[in-house]
């Protein structure tokens, strides 16, 4: 009678343990972490659907401004090099790839923004149905791409807070030491701290 009650009293003190545990952040950790993969993974699909959206938009362009070769060589190249650097959950703990994912990323907007300031000198272009969906479709992707960024960051700092904190900072260390600190977005342009001058 005395062995059942000793097993008794050590089942109920495991689930108090367990329980106890479960109610004192244990899983957070690992659940930040595949937030921060999936906001990530959110990053890349509107980043994917810019760079498909921009073959069609060059094509357009290109039927009413031959003359703008440069330019349209040069979102060509950009939209290359950008799908070239891929950065998934395995390699996100990797500072440099991720600056030169953002690099590149920076790059191609660049390009993609002389693109539009070319297409302001052809009115048939500017007025050509097909070129004003693309437009548009580019516009509501540059929105998504920051909202996408803006979810990444915060799930980024969710993660690296609750690692660097109490209890987290406990179970980072006993449990989840494998799990680093995330890197986060950057502003990756030059001089970008700085105001833009404006000239009257």
């Amino acid at each position: 009678m005395q062995v059942i009650q000793f097993k008794g009293v050590r089942l109920w003190l495991l689930l108090m343990l367990g329980s106890l545990l479960a109610g004192c952040g244990i899983n957070n950790i690992p659940n930040y972490d595949e937030q921060v993969k999936a906001a990530w993974a959110q990053v890349q699909n509107q980043y994917q659907r810019r760079a498909d959206l921009i073959p069609n938009l060059v094509e357009t362009v290109k039927g009413y401004a031959r003359q703008e070769q440069e330019t349209l060589t040069a979102v060509i190249e950009a939209r290359a090099k950008a799908t070239s650097i891929q950065v998934d959950a395995s390699t996100l703990d990797d500072p440099q790839k991720l600056q030169q994912f953002q690099q590149a990323q920076s790059q191609l907007t660049g390009a993609l923004s002389r693109l539009m300031v070319v297409s302001e000198r052809y009115p048939d272009l500017k007025s050509n149905q097909n070129f004003l969906a693309l437009q548009s479709q580019l516009e509501g992707t540059e929105n998504r791409i920051a909202v996408a960024r803006k979810d990444f960051i915060a799930a980024v700092q969710r993660y690296n807070t609750e690692i660097r904190t109490f209890p987290g900072r406990l179970w980072h260390s006993v449990m989840y030491s494998d799990l680093p600190i995330r890197e986060n977005f950057e502003a990756t342009s030059a001089d970008a701290e700085k105001a833009p001058e404006v000239k009257f």
